[in-house]
């Protein structure tokens, strides 16, 4: 009855608000008794301070106003929902906003109560859920949620999973889900390749998304996520095609925004990149990629205070994010801020445990603060959980070389070198050619001749090393020649790994490259 007796000025009011005539709509709506339009009634209430506060933000001077605008009509609006939800009249919708407004004034506690009480009354609506999922920040926090018991929950914990990088978790999630009848879901499909972005499994991340682009050809979301799968690998022509289909289909959606804007990133254009991005932002400016990669591109263009500010945004957004933390840190360390580097990369470093980039970079910093325990220990890790960029032995090795512990910088000298040349990488130049003149030093100083002449021999291959390596061959020879014990005389010492003894030197057992033929 309620609702028919305000059909009218609710059909009237959804009129204005579709046109996002926000106040209008609330104007017509007063007085409405029934839970639809009462919803109606306070969320162009609350839209229309938030349109306002957009405004504003887009007029203020610098960055450091931007902070300030708040939404005049939150607490207004808080008041009135209290009482409400005390009397218990609100419906699901209504608990729902009243949880919003709660989150826009940082009560993330109250927030949560009335977001998991509109999950029990309406489990349907997939934005509370979303809403939940942003202000849970661990998995401690999700045991001590008490949620309904329906198949939007199996969502909702995958979703949270991948948010909170416990990917194996999710992945089991959205297959039982797939098994369970939802095999065409592209949703699903889609979920499951950012899952595998979010672990750097980027060929199997690709091959998931081009097979949903086969699927579901003229779908925009998630597709900012394969643009930087694209971008990572250098695939230009893909990209540019990717960046012109969205555009056809619809250029002002803010994934396609984002689309371009790594388009010309990867073309090195960061000024247009960055206008992209900004274009993303006002489109959507709770958008959290558009900020991180904003960020990234202000970086490229040697802006330091504007890309703070992006990946402080992008913090705001979401404080799981990653890259934002680790960004704050790499700028921190262009501005020679070493104490402001280890909080960041610290906080990136708890949200990806097992990613060696955060550890190496922690490690760098504890060596700028001269703590070299624990630099170690970080080196150590980095290589432990199997190091991406291949460089936590030769700063490990480094820091042992620093403190004269010549046969720990040995050891991680011959890992090094074991594991270039068992992956078959095509070999940075500078770092191999290090790691064989100091092995070819220590092998000398322990009147280890044929290992020495041998590493001597390698560093000839490599420009910056090779007049050291013939010196060093020129004063083997001579020593040989006065008649020096040979090293077949002298035991190996203990901490050589086998594969070292005589006759027998790591480049000799794992060579897939021959280095010689290789010009530097």
């Amino acid at each position: 009855q309620e609702d028919a007796r305000d059909l009218d000025a609710y059909m009237l009011a959804k009129s204005y608000f579709d046109l996002k005539e926000y106040d209008r709509a609330a104007y017509f709506l007063r007085g409405c008794k029934s839970q639809k339009a009462y919803f109606l009634y306070m969320y162009s209430r609350y839209l229309s301070g938030e349109k306002k506060k957009d405004d504003e933000t887009v007029d203020s001077l610098g960055p450091l106003e931007k902070g300030q605008v708040k939404n005049e009509a939150l607490r207004e609006l808080r008041v009135e929902l209290s009482k409400k939800h005390k009397a218990r009249e609100l419906d699901g919708f209504g608990l729902y906003l009243y949880g919003v407004v709660l989150r826009k004034l940082d009560l993330v506690k109250e927030a949560i109560d009335v977001f998991v009480e509109a999950t029990h009354v309406l489990p349907l609506h997939w934005g509370t859920w979303l809403e939940l999922c942003n202000l849970i920040t661990d998995k401690e926090m999700l045991k001590f949620l008490s949620l309904p018991d329906t198949w939007m929950k199996e969502f909702f914990l995958a979703h949270i999973y991948t948010e909170l990088q416990l990917i194996e978790e999710a992945l089991q999630k959205y297959q039982s889900l797939i098994d369970a009848g939802f095999s065409k879901s592209t949703y699903i499909i889609s979920q499951i390749a950012v899952a595998y972005h979010n672990i750097r499994d980027i060929d199997k991340a690709l091959s998931i998304f081009s097979e949903l682009r086969k699927q579901d050809p003229y779908r925009i979301e998630n597709m900012d996520t394969f643009s930087n799968l694209l971008y990572v690998r250098s695939m230009k022509p893909e990209l540019s095609y990717l960046a012109h289909n969205l555009c056809e289909i619809d250029k002002y959606r803010v994934e396609t925004c984002c689309v371009i804007g790594n388009y010309y990133s990867l073309r090195s254009q960061h000024e247009k990149a960055a206008l992209y991005f900004q274009r993303a932002l006002k489109l959507n400016p709770r958008y959290l990629g558009a900020w991180t990669l904003m960020g990234h591109e202000y970086m490229e263009m040697k802006n330091t205070s504007a890309a703070i500010q992006a990946y402080r945004h992008a913090i705001e957004v979401n404080k799981r994010d990653y890259r934002a933390w680790y960004g704050l840190g790499q700028t921190y360390e262009i501005l020679k801020m070493p104490f402001y580097c280890l909080y960041y990369y610290r906080r990136a470093h708890q949200l990806r445990p097992n990613d060696s980039r955060m550890l190496v970079a922690l490690g760098e910093c504890y060596e700028k603060l001269n703590q070299l325990v624990e630099a170690k220990k970080c080196y150590w890790r980095a290589y432990a959980v199997g190091d991406v960029e291949k460089m936590a032995l030769v700063k490990l090795a480094k820091l042992h070389e620093q403190l004269n512990e010549s046969e720990q910088a040995a050891q991680c000298y011959i890992k090094y070198i074991q594991d270039i040349y068992s992956c078959g990488d095509i070999v940075e130049h500078l770092e191999v050619s290090t790691a064989f003149r100091y092995l070819a030093q220590y092998y000398f100083k322990c009147k280890l001749w044929d290992e020495a002449s041998a590493c001597a021999q390698k560093c000839c291959a490599f420009n910056d090393t090779r007049e050291e390596g013939k010196a060093l061959l020129r004063q083997i020879l001579q020593l040989r020649n006065q008649g020096e014990t040979s090293s077949a005389d002298i035991a190996a010492p203990f901490f050589l790994p086998a594969p070292l003894s005589a006759n027998n030197t790591p480049t000799r057992r794992v060579s897939p490259l021959n280095l010689s033929s290789v010009t530097p």
